[in-house]
């Protein structure tokens, strides 16, 4: 959908005489092209409305229009004007990425003591800066138990960590987290992440085999009773936008960061292999990125949950056999995103269609009544029905 429309002369004269009732549906800018004539304006309307009365259809059309071109004209703003805000905060001294080839199981290790040393580094640096918020995250991925396949301390930072064993996981989810995720802010992402692990480990646990997952045979374990092994993997590879900010209103920093997550997932599969399950579970702006990756991406499922819209406008455009979920909670403030898209400028604002509405065509789940950072949470409906979707368990999966 495509907000178009220009204000007309009758409505620049209307605002010589009239004085506007709001002021924040009046806009100021150059002279534009005239159309037709609409009707008179409201104070010389042979029906004026009075207090507590409806406006008349053809009022209302013309408030309506007005209000379109006004919403539309600040989100354009906001989208095209360049921040200051974030070139005044100094950048954080950090140290090169370690220089590593593509990961394999022989190398893993390899890879995650490389990057806990960098991170070590990145600790020491941010320290000496006086920044002691990023030398304590620094440090915390520095820790013997964490494991990176990137890590990079520069800016806001990049990191690609593993929860489980992925040397031999035939189950693998990999999360794609929104806006405003750091390294400052990393740990809350990684919670999540860890709580699916844990829900992982428990339903297997519980059910004790898996040999009728999904449509894709598993390392050794494909029809046989043995418990899948399970690896989960916190993707913050891009610079996520800030919620407050004009980037989160574009699909740019879902165009930037599609590609490095498109050669991820051909990294995962030369350590896991092919037969391997993957599952992408992208949360809010990171539903954004998985939808411009969509079509380049080897993966089995796709959750979109918390999504403002992915920029295509259904399950078909985004040209992926990958099967698409969605879910959105009870209590997320999501639901108050217009379901949009404008082109405008080189600029494209909005993300387009609802994913969990029926015409988008997604398997629709129930994810309760949680808010929009609640998808990963212990106990949650939402958290059980990733669990299962990752776990190809999709007989389980509670329908919204």
């Amino acid at each position: 959908m495509e907000l178009r429309g220009k204000p007309t002369a009758a409505g620049r004269a209307q605002a010589t005489r009239t004085p506007p009732s709001d002021p924040a549906l009046e806009r100021s800018g150059p002279p534009q092209p005239s159309e037709p004539s609409e009707p008179a304006p409201l104070a010389h309307s042979a029906h004026s409305a009075q207090p507590g009365e409806p406006l008349p259809p053809t009022l209302r059309v013309r408030f309506l229009r007005r209000l379109s071109r006004t919403l539309l004209a600040a989100l354009v703003t906001a989208a095209v004007v360049v921040p200051v805000s974030a070139a005044a905060r100094p950048r954080i001294p950090a140290p090169t990425p370690a220089a590593l080839a593509p990961p394999t199981t022989a190398t893993l290790d390899k890879a995650y003591t490389a990057n806990r040393a960098n991170a070590a580094e990145a600790s020491r640096m941010a320290a000496a800066h006086g920044d002691r918020t990023r030398a304590a995250a620094d440090r915390a991925m520095a820790a013997p138990s964490r494991h990176f396949l990137t890590f990079d301390g520069r800016g806001q930072g990049l990191a690609v960590e593993v929860l489980g064993d992925l040397a031999h996981a035939d189950r693998v989810a990999v999360l794609v987290p929104g806006s405003d995720t750091t390294l400052e802010t990393y740990g809350r992402f990684r919670a999540g992440a860890a709580a699916l692990q844990d829900r992982l480990n428990s339903l297997d646990h519980r059910h004790g085999t898996h040999g009728t997952h999904g449509t894709h045979g598993t390392h050794g374990t494909h029809g046989s009773t043995s418990r899948p092994h399970t690896a989960v993997i916190a993707w913050l590879g891009y610079e996520t936008p800030g919620t407050v900010s004009t980037t989160v209103l574009t699909t740019g920093r879902a165009e930037d960061a599609a590609p490095p997550l498109t050669r991820f997932i051909r990294e995962l599969r030369g350590v896991v292999g092919e037969k391997a399950h993957v599952s992408l579970l992208c949360h809010s702006y990171g539903t954004v990125v998985c939808g411009r990756a969509a079509r380049g991406l080897d993966v089995d499922d796709i959750a979109l949950i918390g999504s403002p819209g992915t920029g295509a406008d259904s399950v078909s455009a985004l040209r992926t056999s990958a099967r698409i979920w969605a879910a959105r909670g009870a209590d997320d403030w999501i639901v108050n995103v217009p379901h949009v898209h404008a082109d405008l400028f080189g600029t494209t604002v909005g993300f387009g269609a609802d994913p969990v509405s029926p015409a988008f065509g997604a398997h629709v789940f129930a994810a309760g009544a949680g808010g929009h950072s609640d998808y990963f949470k212990p106990g949650t409906v939402s958290l059980d029905n990733l669990a299962r979707i990752v776990l190809g368990d999709t007989s389980e999966v509670s329908r919204a």
